[in-house]
């Protein structure tokens, strides 16, 4: 991809956009290499995302990750089929992973910081490229501070550090819409059959962020040559180049192959999801909480919800913004990207509760494009101002006073959220504090029984505490039977068993989110010539211990 190696105003195919940079601007862009623009962002990201990346305790989504990848390769297609059929492209890329280094914190998320650092530095190309499309100054700062204020987001870190798809997700969704933005300025099909194989491979990571296939449709059609068949003014600067222009009806015809195609691949995995959408009964209608949680964690945290919205807005507005026929500029392609999912999701999920805020975390590069573009439109603002009363090397350092006391803040606010989310108990679940209560209380002879069976996933991170335990609540386990976590023994086998038995653990949610998360009756009801002997509540989970014989 062109725009990774090298400055795209530079391209031989490029001519105009040469011809129209000012001296000063092929300066700054000496000064800011394409590859500096692309590695430092991506250096910022492995060095913030991996310091600490083994502090948090696995969490139970985690656990699954690891129960569905350790087995063959051959029983995890066998459980494709039957559970969990939206991650089984990632539990397939994460057998070889576990088999060869293991299932500790750091070999588990190592991928996932990887393909983070991975989208840092791409989603830092996009920005210098859309920023040129879009006539804008400043191309490749916008591109640089785009990357390095992803870099610097605790929700980045939060999914960088954690053994699910969801940094993977972000990476392809990225690739896709450099692809989209290459396959509409050069020609033949071969990028076109990239960006179909791109948004592919997003799909099988993150079913939902098959959205982001509409999210182009819309681009495409504001970037749509107009009616009457008349350019749109390009509104060109003296330091930027042109735009390629806006979309013609070939483009579009050319994007319709190139999607259903996806759509074609990705069928036999949505069709799985459907039949297995019985796995999502524990997502919650939503409520305002919800949408102030997600502009909180987008924005960084709270305080910096204001300061977003406006930069965003005026990322929005800045060079050719959302102009009609004017090209896939960076207001374009990213506002779409940004509010449709997450919009949809919640607007659905009112009668069918679907939305889930780590679903859309692939929608999260699209901020940071608008909010660098209005941080350099809002410099270069402040440089005209200043400029008409001061002139000289004071002067320059007024101009970026503004952004300076931005970024100061953003740094600042943002420093709380990174330590908490590096805290042992910082994920919903705190599997290692669990099992370190297990191992220091268990007995031989003890038994554990999972109320319900959902719970299993608890003793599936750290094992090695529950192995010692006999489960007297499974009839078949993991892999014979085809699912993450095995089939639940009928009440009545479990009563069978119990007699022997002097103390048994059990596991249960806090805070059941569906019906089936219930302990079921039939099992409490054998608990009853037992007196508990301890419980311990720790964060989601109630994990209590229960003895025979007299108090």
């Amino acid at each position: 991809m062109r725009g990774l190696q090298s400055d795209p105003a530079a391209a031989p195919d490029r001519p105009l956009a040469e011809a129209g940079a000012a001296p000063d601007e092929r300066q700054a862009g000496r000064q800011l290499p394409g590859w500096l623009v692309v590695a430092l962002p991506a250096l910022v990201e492995l060095v913030v995302g991996g310091y600490r990346i083994s502090g948090p305790s696995f969490w139970r989504d985690e656990a699954y990750t690891i129960t569905g990848s350790q087995r063959p390769a051959s029983a995890i297609l066998a459980m494709i089929p039957h559970e969990d059929a939206f991650h089984g492209l990632y539990l397939l890329m994460m057998h070889p992973v576990i088999a060869i280094w293991g299932t500790s914190e750091t070999a588990l998320r190592l991928p996932s910081l990887i393909a983070m650092c991975a989208a840092v530095g791409l989603t830092a190309a996009l920005g210098r490229r859309l920023a040129r499309e879009s006539a804008l100054r400043g191309a490749p700062a916008i591109g640089l501070i785009a990357g390095l204020l992803l870099a610097a987001l605790p929700l980045t870190t939060r999914y960088a550090q954690e053994g699910r798809p969801y940094a993977l997700t972000v990476l392809f969704a990225v690739l896709a819409t450099y692809l989209l933005v290459e396959a509409v300025t050069r020609p033949g099909w071969r990028w076109w059959a990239l960006y179909a194989a791109a948004l592919v491979i997003t799909g099988y990571f993150d079913l939902a962020a098959v959205l982001l296939i509409a999210a182009h449709g819309i681009s495409l059609l504001v970037a749509r040559r107009r009616a009457d068949g008349a350019a749109p003014a390009t509104g060109r600067v003296s330091a930027g180049p042109v735009s390629a222009g806006p979309v013609s009806d070939g483009v579009i015809r050319r994007w319709l192959a190139a999607c259903a195609a996806a759509v074609i691949v990705l069928s036999p995995v949505a069709l799985l999801s459907f039949v297995q959408k019985d796995q999502l009964d524990w997502v919650q209608p939503p409520h305002w909480s919800d949408v102030m949680t997600l502009l909180s964690e987008f924005a960084g945290t709270t305080p910096l919800i204001a300061m977003a919205v406006v930069l965003a807005v005026l990322g929005c507005i800045a060079g050719r913004g959302l102009r009609r026929g004017g090209g896939l500029t960076l207001a374009v392609i990213a506002l779409p990207w940004l509010v449709l999912a997450p919009t949809l999701l919640l607007v659905v999920s009112i009668v069918h509760p679907v939305y889930v805020d780590r679903y859309i975390l692939y929608c999260l590069p699209a901020l940071v494009l608008m909010t660098s573009a209005g941080l350099v439109w809002l410099v270069t603002l402040t440089g005209r101002l200043v400029a008409r009363r001061r002139t000289g090397r004071r002067a320059a350092l007024l101009s970026v006073v503004p952004s300076a006391a931005l970024a100061v803040l953003f740094a600042c606010l943002v420093i709380g959220p990174q330590v908490a989310i590096r805290q042992p108990g910082s994920r919903a679940d705190n599997l290692r504090l669990l099992a370190s209560i297990v191992a220091a209380h268990e007995q031989s002879g003890d038994a554990i029984l999972y109320l319900p069976r959902r719970t299993a996933v608890i003793g599936m991170a750290y094992a090695a505490p529950y192995s010692k335990l006999r489960d007297i609540g499974l009839q078949e386990a993991p892999i014979p039977s085809n699912t993450l976590r095995g089939i639940p023994a009928a009440p009545s086998v479990v009563a069978s068993r119990l007699p022997g038995v002097r103390r048994v653990w059990t596991v249960e949610w806090l805070h059941p989110l569906a019906p089936d998360s219930e302990p079921p009756t039939g099992l409490i009801k054998l608990l009853a010539p037992m007196h508990m002997v301890g419980s311990w509540q720790i964060q989601s989970v109630l994990l209590c211990l229960y003895a025979v014989g007299s108090h």
